[in-house]
């Protein structure tokens, strides 16, 4: 799963009869045959952000197909890693410059009004040489994304930043696969690929050097402290 190239900053993912489910910019699902991920700068805010992305894969030499994926960080392409195992193969790019803390004993804080800047990310794409149907396949995600969390939370404490993008995708001629979850093959397979991929990412991302080890010490970042109201359901029939 996965063909890549990597030039000026973009990397591309190909799988030719490829169906896509991302959770980026421009997302949902898609039939096309690659997908990509683009490294913008520090700084980054551009008025018309489609005619920036074709401007970049213009820029790269490559071609986008009428509904491929793209996903944008802060991170450099030269730390993606990209991890296969059985029927799955995962790509990820990661830095925590703007983590996102989610305490279980929350203080009492407030909503955020609305989104900040931010420079960091991690995407994160999967695939599966099987074929699954439209359920399956956003199962592929939850399964992706559950692994990112608990594989940045064990490297750096958080479990993802704020603007955190998970790509799923799956071969329509391959063999189907009516399920997706973590007891089954392809789940499994996915979820360790995502484990190394974002792990190996992290690591050739920070090096020697710790990532932030709070929200305070980041560049960016949100601490959810609000609490929410709890009550059990209605029980009138």
């Amino acid at each position: 799963m996965f063909e890549t190239a990597v030039r000026e900053g973009v990397l591309r993912l190909e799988r030719p009869g490829s169906r896509w489910l991302s959770t980026g910019w421009d997302g949902g699902l898609a039939a096309a045959d690659r997908a990509f991920n683009v490294t913008v700068p520090e700084g980054w805010n551009p008025e018309d952000l489609d005619a920036y992305v074709a401007d970049r894969l213009a820029d790269a030499g490559f071609d986008r197909p009428a509904g491929a994926p793209v996903l944008l960080t802060g991170v450099a392409q030269r730390h993606a890693r990209i991890a296969r195992c059985g029927p799955a193969a995962a790509v990820a790019t990661a830095g925590v410059s703007n983590p996102a803390a989610l305490p279980m004993d929350p203080e009492g804080g407030t909503l955020p009004e609305a989104p900040t800047a931010a420079a960091g990310t991690v995407n994160v794409f999967v695939g599966t040489t099987r074929a699954l149907g439209d359920a399956a396949l956003a199962n592929l995600a939850t399964v992706a994304a559950e692994a990112k969390a608990a594989t940045l939370l064990d490297a750096t404490g958080f479990p993802g930043t704020t603007t955190d993008a998970v790509v799923a995708a799956c071969d329509l001629s391959g063999e189907p696969a009516s399920y997706s979850g973590s007891a089954t093959r392809v789940g499994a397979a996915a979820r360790a690929c995502v484990r190394d991929a974002v792990a190996a990412s992290v690591k050739s991302r920070y090096g020697d050097e710790d990532p932030p080890s709070s929200v305070a010490d980041a560049s960016h970042g949100v601490t959810t402290d609000v609490e929410a109201d709890v009550s059990t359901p209605d029980r009138r029939p």
